[in-house]
């Protein structure tokens, strides 16, 4: 097994949609999105708080840049940010449950925002890959996607 790096998963900042949230249907759709209610659990995963919405619970459903960078991997998505979403506050090498159960793309990118390696792990081995991915000098900042859906979930960063 790889010696492990430690690690920092980084959600998104309460304070980039604070505005957003409050929104009317009409002026969210306006920037391409829409309110929503979750139904099922998982299914709406927010990337602010990094935990399922809880079926009843509000979220909206916006375009977002997750990989906001000068180079060709500058990149989009669709993201859930639940309503009263409070940003998560993870500890060194902690692993949000959210990502524990999903089939997962891991991208790690250079100092110049260039993708050097990729892969699809299972979240329940997400710790090794990111070690495995640390490993190699070059990858300053991994980002997690949904692989199936292919949408943003969180950056991951050296700690």
């Amino acid at each position: 097994m790889d010696k492990q790096i430690p690690f920092q998963v980084v959600p998104l900042a309460r304070e980039k949609f604070a505005n957003i949230v409050g929104k009317s249907d009409e002026e969210l759709r306006a920037l391409g999105g829409q309110r929503m209610v979750a139904d099922e659990k998982p299914g709406f995963p927010c990337r602010v708080s990094l935990v399922d919405a809880e079926p009843g619970e509000e979220v909206v459903l916006i375009p977002f840049t997750h990989h906001d960078v000068a180079s060709p991997y500058r990149a989009s998505g669709p993201i859930f940010v639940r309503v009263k979403a409070n940003t998560a506050q993870l500890k060194v090498n902690e692993i949000p449950t959210l990502l524990r159960s999903r089939l997962l793309s891991l991208r790690g990118y250079d100092q110049g925002a260039m993708m050097v390696t990729a892969d699809v792990v299972e979240g329940d081995e997400l710790e090794q890959h990111i070690s495995r991915m640390f490993g190699d000098q070059r990858v300053e900042y991994l980002q997690v996607h949904n692989a199936r859906p292919g949408c943003f979930n969180c950056e991951i960063r050296r700690a």
